[in-house]
């Protein structure tokens, strides 16, 4: 088998997590965490979502962790997604962060709303 190293070039793969962080880039995020390609940081949860409508313009997709487990978003959330533009796909935490990721290593205008485990 062949394994091929990937390439995030100047984007921020998420790189671990665990109950209350995760790891972004080597920098760690206390609670919930937002990763876009103008930076990662900290996440005020579902209710917060001045930061993602300003990226708007540089998302195609953001994946919305929900937490353990998949869970709906609520409508005032998905509304003001699909207003700017913004594909929200929701799923659990730790899938969101993978999903992230490969598209993240295909060059993808991707962004991660990524609520603590």
């Amino acid at each position: 088998m062949r394994l091929n190293e990937i390439r995030y070039d100047n984007a921020l793969p998420i790189d671990g997590y665990a109950p209350g962080f995760w790891r972004v880039g080597g920098k760690l995020i206390e609670g919930h965490a937002l990763v876009l390609p103008s930076g990662a940081g900290h996440w005020g949860g579902l209710e917060d979502m001045a930061p993602l409508l300003e990226a708007a313009e540089l998302l195609d997709v953001l994946f919305v962790g929900t937490g353990a487990e998949m869970a709906y978003l609520p409508q005032p959330f998905r509304t003001a997604m699909e207003g700017a533009g913004i594909a929200a796909e929701p799923m659990a935490s730790p899938a969101a962060a993978r999903t992230y990721n490969v598209l993240l290593s295909e060059g993808r205008r991707v962004g991660a709303a990524l609520l603590a485990l």
